[in-house]
């Protein structure tokens, strides 16, 4: 698929933030390659100015880590989260750089980071993730399936990949979590012991988002998963076999 990259400054880089336990949020990118069916960022097409479908666009805040520098004077405690709306590690990231200058200015801050991502290119900072005080580096595995994830996630890393990132950074010694979200079709337990060894903690996001997914899951003969009560006995399946490598949840 071909994606647009347009270079624009942004006005701010740090926004406030409705997650809990998470001050700010920071998204290096509007838009995003993965192109996944199901995402709910769809919704910042609305301020970004995009009519084309999503996943074809990426705009790169060219000018982001000098404007985080200058909101940084501003403030001096807090959490954020790197990012929210977009993967901070996609494509764009291995020429632009904005992520990883957005963390050489973060390093110098007594904030406390974190990091969300479905790539492996992650690795490429583990550098950086040392020399912060608070630091937590989140993967995103929503099945242990690849043909799933082709689906669903058609232009995002292999799971495997994902898994491989979880354990180069944990060996580094870095504190690693796995987001679980949306739960997409999947053997819990197969997936949890693929996970388990390498994450200190697993966050399960409960929303199956099946409005913008709907038809994926028809087409595939999926159609059981889209009953709540059979999505909510595979988070419990994959909470405790999780549960049981000592992840916190």
């Amino acid at each position: 698929m071909k994606v647009k990259i347009s270079e624009k400054p942004a006005k701010t880089i740090l926004t406030r933030s409705g997650i809990d336990e998470v001050d700010y949020c920071l998204n290096p990118y509007t838009g995003c390659f993965h192109g996944c069916i199901y995402c709910y960022a769809t919704f910042m097409k609305r301020f970004s100015g995009h009519m084309e479908p999503w996943g074809t666009f990426v705009d790169v805040k060219i000018n982001a880590h000098e404007i985080l520098e200058k909101q940084l004077s501003r403030i001096s405690t807090g959490s954020v989260m790197i990012s929210s709306v977009t993967d901070p590690y996609q494509p764009a990231e291995s020429r632009y750089r904005i992520t990883r200058k957005c963390l050489e200015v973060l390093a110098d801050s007594e904030l406390e980071v974190s990091v969300l991502t479905k790539s492996p290119l992650v690795l490429r900072d583990i550098d950086l993730f040392s020399r912060f005080g608070s630091m937590k580096v989140g993967v995103t595995v929503t099945t242990d399936d690849d043909r799933i994830r082709r689906i669903f996630e058609p232009n995002a890393p292999p799971v495997s990949a994902r898994i491989r990132a979880l354990r180069e950074l944990r060996e580094k010694g870095i504190y690693t979590y796995a987001f679980i979200g949306p739960v997409l079709p999947m053997e819990p337990e197969s997936l949890a012991r693929k996970l388990g060894p390498f994450i200190d903690a697993f966050i399960i996001d409960r929303m199956n988002y099946i409005s913008k997914s709907k038809r994926a899951y028809q087409k595939h003969g999926f159609q059981r998963w889209m009953d709540p009560g059979h999505s909510m006995s595979i988070v419990k399946r994959l909470e405790e076999a999780l549960e049981q490598y000592g992840s916190a949840g």
